[in-house]
């Protein structure tokens, strides 16, 4: 009798202890956040607040410095790369990368093989607006907002471009300059420039060094779907 009451003392923590190692497992989606601790106070103060705002949104977010050694990546499920980085020192640490990636620093987009190398012609910066043309309403990128001019910024500042290559799903272009695209993707094994194979999903947005906290809710939208959609196809489990 006392055997078969331990047993089944037994049963009962292990039925309990199970539904809570599941939850474990699965956990919050972990992202690994590539900054330079060492960039000036306004833009470390952005990528804190770039930080928060995706750990509200319940992702476990860990901060690397650019110049760190790129880590195993055993349990992250994806990338993003801040524009706070320098991208002749950063390069082409993260371009193999199995993770998905986001990133909106436009200098670093031909070391990732998403872009030409040509300054001001294939990847650049604007300064003083606050629209995009919204071309691919339909995409989830597009986070449910309506094809056409969309005001993204609660006032003009600097906005990050390139030039994608053939493979890419274009988002939104800058307003009245459609050869400059200020969202952008490619799906895992889509062609990026040139011959480069995307290794997974890449979304390359339109911020620049401080312009995430005057980000209007439009433009916070398509920061979060950029995030989610590039979660969604990471193969990564835990």
């Amino acid at each position: 009798m006392r055997i078969s009451c331990w047993a089944q003392m037994l049963a009962f923590a292990v039925a309990a202890i199970l539904p809570a190692i599941g939850h474990a497992k699965d956990g919050p989606k972990r992202i690994l956040f590539v900054v330079q601790e060492k960039a000036a106070a306004p833009v470390i103060a952005i990528d804190a607040a770039i930080k928060k705002h995706l750990e509200t949104l319940g992702y476990a977010v860990t901060e690397i410095d650019e110049a760190a050694p790129v880590p195993l990546l055993t349990r992250e499920d994806m990338i993003v790369i801040s524009s706070s980085i320098s991208a002749h020192k950063l390069e082409g640490k993260y371009r193999a990368s199995p993770l998905p990636i986001v990133t909106w620093e436009s200098y670093l987009l031909p070391h990732m093989g998403m872009s030409g190398m040509k300054e001001n012609t294939d990847f650049g910066t604007i300064e003083k607006n606050r629209y995009l043309w919204l071309v691919n309403a339909p995409n989830p990128l597009s986070a449910g907002l309506p094809a056409g001019m969309l005001n993204v910024y609660s006032r003009g500042t600097s906005m990050n471009w390139g030039k994608p290559g053939l493979g890419a799903t274009i988002i939104a272009t800058i307003a009245g300059e459609p050869d400059k695209v200020a969202e952008f993707s490619y799906e895992k094994g889509a062609t990026m420039d040139y011959e480069n194979i995307a290794p997974a999903r890449r979304v390359f947005i339109f911020l620049d060094n401080t312009t995430f906290t005057n980000l209007n809710p439009a433009g916070i939208s398509l920061f979060d779907a950029a995030i989610s959609w590039s979660l969604a196809g990471s193969e990564r489990t835990h």
